[in-house]
């Protein structure tokens, strides 16, 4: 190719180079100009449940729909509740108010609707639906004998792992969480790991449970099974397709449905049964 061809082509290369870039920076500040005249979101979702019951699969099955972000677990807020419990509703909305739009600034997510996740927030979720009038809460039920096995597979309320903490630094072990009744924490120290682990699904389910008003609850063994009518009430509560958020919901694991009946012991299901027994069969887990 003589002299003057490679020159030709050298500037249409540098020409297509700046126009996709003006063309891709224009579209850009369209974009932006656009979520920019989209309000300030104020309808959260805040997923509560007991640890391993399906929270964090639930929160990112909804965050990654349109105009929806998963905040994941809060380790701020995380850290912040076993102090707000012992404080008046009031304060504690405040507290989770400041926390949550602050996150929200920082990831420049304050116009999208945060999915919020924290087991925890269940246990102050009336300040939580007080601190955001227009925000949802999402209740993952599953069967108690299922989450024990998962929570004895990872250890945190075994003394095997008192000497290490999560990542907002709350420690693991046998100790009394701020959720264990005053008048049974010595008890709580010295009982097996299956039942304490029984006595966390427990709490954390009776906690989730007070705001029945503006709560939607799912089953994760029905999300398993039939995620287009699990989730039909939850589409209908956040004006989003059902077909969207059935498929969103699709991947959810069977194989964790029923394990209790390989994994516990005769011994570990007695615990279990004599802990909560109650609440599993109001709640259907025969």
């Amino acid at each position: 190719m003589h002299e003057v061809g490679i020159v030709h082509v050298v500037r249409q290369a540098a020409w297509a180079a700046s126009a996709y870039g003006r063309t891709a920076v224009r579209v850009a500040v369209r974009g932006t100009e656009a979520r920019l005249r989209r309000p300030m979101e104020e309808r959260l979702v805040f997923v509560v449940g007991s640890p391993r019951s399906g929270t964090s699969f639930t929160a990112g099955a909804i965050g990654d729909l349109p105009a929806f972000v998963d905040l994941g677990e809060v380790p701020l807020l995380k850290a912040a509740i076993p102090d707000l419990v012992e404080r008046p509703e009031g304060e504690q909305a405040e507290e989770i108010r400041h926390v949550l739009q602050r996150v929200r600034g920082l990831a420049f997510v304050r116009r999208l609707r945060g999915v919020e996740q924290t087991p925890e927030t269940g246990f102050v979720l009336g300040a939580a639906l007080r601190a955001f009038p227009s925000a949802t809460a999402v209740h993952v039920v599953r069967d108690g004998r299922d989450v024990v096995c998962s929570l004895l597979e990872r250890g945190w309320l075994s003394a095997r792992r008192g000497d290490e903490s999560d990542d907002a630094q709350l420690s693991y072990g046998v100790h009394p969480r701020f959720w264990v009744e005053r008048e049974r924490r010595d008890e709580f120290v010295r009982a097996s790991d299956a039942r304490r682990a029984a006595w966390a699904w427990r709490r954390y389910v009776d906690a989730a449970r007070a705001e029945p008003a503006r709560t939607i609850e799912l089953r994760y063994e029905e999300l398993v099974s039939d995620p287009g009518a699990a989730t039909e009430s939850l589409a209908h509560t956040l004006g989003v397709g059902a077909d969207e958020l059935a498929t969103a919901f699709s991947s959810a694991h069977a194989d964790s449905v029923g394990r209790w009946h390989r994994d516990l012991t005769p011994q570990q299901l007695a615990d279990v049964e004599a802990e909560a027994g109650d609440l599993l069969a109001e709640l259907g887990y025969r």
